[in-house]
């Protein structure tokens, strides 16, 4: 039950970082002095990154989370097993 909780507060900080960085960079872009078309062309390239980025970490909590659901279910056996 701990395990699932501590998941659930690590999926929560992710997904709230990444909206954070992506309201952040779009209100910087939005703000900027700049021309609309040099603004527009700023944004897609930051979109892109930020979801690379979502992305990658979005796998990487994806695979560490299946590991500790592996490590949990293997335990939930050996304890049956006794």
């Amino acid at each position: 039950m701990e395990y699932d909780e501590h998941s659930s507060q690590v999926v929560n900080f992710v997904s709230g970082l990444v909206l954070g960085a992506v309201l952040g960079a779009g209100v910087a872009l939005l703000t900027a002095p700049e021309s609309g078309r040099r603004t527009r062309r700023r944004i897609r390239r930051s979109a892109g990154g930020v979801r690379d980025t979502a992305t990658d970490r979005w796998e990487d909590l994806s695979t560490e989370v299946k590991a500790r659901v592996d490590e949990a279910i293997d335990g939930a056996r050996t304890r049956f097993r006794r």
